[in-house]
């Protein structure tokens, strides 16, 4: 992990003023406030090393920065070159301390993981610093360094293919689905009852019946206190597949200005959950008839469409793009199950750092309730950190890499979908690490569908 000093020292301020602290013999409470602060990291994974600099480095490094801020700093009352030394370390104290953290600690840190063999992948905390001039610098780092992930047997994951094949229904009601949304609906003028393939224009009001029932000198009342269900000009489709046949049947042959009264049992497995396992009693008047009109379906409507010569054509076309997204969508679920049998098979500690980087932002923390959006997607960024390290893992057990030129389709899309010059997105991932993470994403995409295509039967 390449830290620049800024890094190791802005993400520590907290650990630099608390040191300060110590100095004033409140080492204590600081001392747990620290910790309390600083982000968690994982036991198994957690090393520290301690570094030290003898007192006269750490005077000579104060001497050299306060030296360039007086003959850089402009104060009023001085000419330029000859501010007093006192009054550089007084008014530039943290700017001077910081240069010195700077000049001294990044270079050992990197020295000091190099000797030790060490590989931290998270931003180093620094602990008990103690930065004095004239005195040594003595401070604690600790970090995350990776996993060892033994990937043995991930060949022998069984995968099921399932059946891509498009059926006839599935096409059809593609096809339904497209044609709907070009259909015009019109009102029937002819005098006539309703017939399948109408559809009534209604107004209705429902009353669930509860169990619970009253007898009164006009007869039986319903007791319920559910509020009524009511519906102003809606259309139902007379032998529609989605009309409930409680309905076809009281409006199949009824005509416009007719008044119905009848009642729907509803299933216990109904979609709409107010209404499941419930009997609804209806009032229903019938308003009018209306009737769908759909275009032909001729080589003019196909070119209203799309780029399509003929109606053929577009049928063709259809057909293969509801193929191919019924084929994609089945074999996403395969590769999650695939992923999901990965997860439970190969063990080994998650790196807490890696973990709080892909939950969220702190500004989008600060905008919700914390502590439960943690504990809702805690579990789901677990996963996802786990698998993208079986899959590097993986990848580099199969040699698998991602060309140049499918990166750079890849910033195609992106410059076209913002609306950013595409040298100027290259540019500003280039600079802050989005390019790397992109190609990180598009070799562990490569190595699932790799993987997916090996074990698949």
């Amino acid at each position: 992990m390449d830290l620049t000093p800024t890094e190791m020292t802005e993400n520590n301020e907290i650990a630099e003023q608390q040191s300060e602290a110590a100095h004033t013999h409140e080492h204590q409470h600081d001392h747990e406030h620290q910790h309390n602060h600083a982000p968690s990291l994982n036991p198994e994974l957690t090393r520290e090393i301690e570094v030290e600099v003898d007192a006269d480095e750490v005077s000579k490094s104060f001497r050299t920065v306060v030296k360039r801020y007086q003959k850089l700093a402009r104060i009023p009352g001085f000419r330029a070159g000859k501010v007093p030394e006192s009054l550089v370390r007084s008014k530039f104290a943290k700017e001077v301390r910081q240069e010195v953290l700077e000049s001294l600690v990044s270079e050992r840190f990197r020295k000091a993981i190099d000797d030790q063999k060490l590989r931290p992948i998270s931003e180093p905390q620094l602990l008990d610093m103690q930065l004095f001039d004239g005195q040594p610098l003595k401070f604690k780092a600790a970090f995350e360094v990776a996993p060892e992930i033994d990937i043995a047997g991930y060949d022998t994951v069984q995968v099921t293919k399932p059946d891509a094949t498009l059926t006839s229904e599935e096409f059809d009601a593609e096809l339904s689905r497209v044609l709907d949304g070009h259909a015009t609906v019109e009102p029937v003028e002819e005098d006539r009852a309703l017939v399948d393939g109408d559809w009534a224009e209604i107004q209705f009001r429902g009353d669930v019946k509860d169990l619970a029932q009253t007898v009164t000198e006009d007869g039986i009342e319903n007791a319920s206190t559910s509020e009524p269900i009511t519906g102003e000009d809606v259309l139902v489709e007379i032998g529609g597949k989605n009309t409930l046949a409680a309905f076809n049947d009281a409006l199949r042959g009824s005509k416009p200005g007719q008044e119905l009264k009848f009642e729907v049992s509803y299933p216990a497995d109904f979609g709409e959950k107010r209404l499941a396992g419930q009997t609804v009693s209806y009032d229903v008047t019938v308003k009018g008839i209306k009737h769908k009109s759909y275009p032909e379906r001729d080589a003019e409507f196909a070119k209203q469409l799309g780029n399509y010569e003929s109606w053929d054509d577009f049928e063709a076309k259809l057909r293969e793009h509801t193929s191919e997204r019924k084929k994609s969508a089945l074999e996403n679920g395969a590769k999650d199950k695939m992923l999901g049998e990965f997860i439970e098979k190969f063990q080994f500690p998650i790196p807490e750092s890696f973990v709080q980087q892909q939950m969220m932002s702190v500004e989008d923390m600060r905008k919700l309730d914390f502590a439960r959006l943690r504990d809702s997607q805690r579990d789901l960024a677990i996963n996802e950190v786990k698998v993208s390290m079986i899959l590097d893992r993986i990848a580099e057990a199969e040699g698998i890499e991602v060309n140049e030129e499918d990166v750079d389709r890849e910033l195609l899309m992106l410059s076209i979908q913002s609306r950013e010059p595409l040298e100027t997105l290259r540019e500003r991932l280039s600079k802050d690490g989005g390019l790397d993470r992109i190609r990180e994403q598009m070799r562990r995409e490569k190595t699932g569908s790799v993987l997916y295509e090996k074990l698949a039967s």
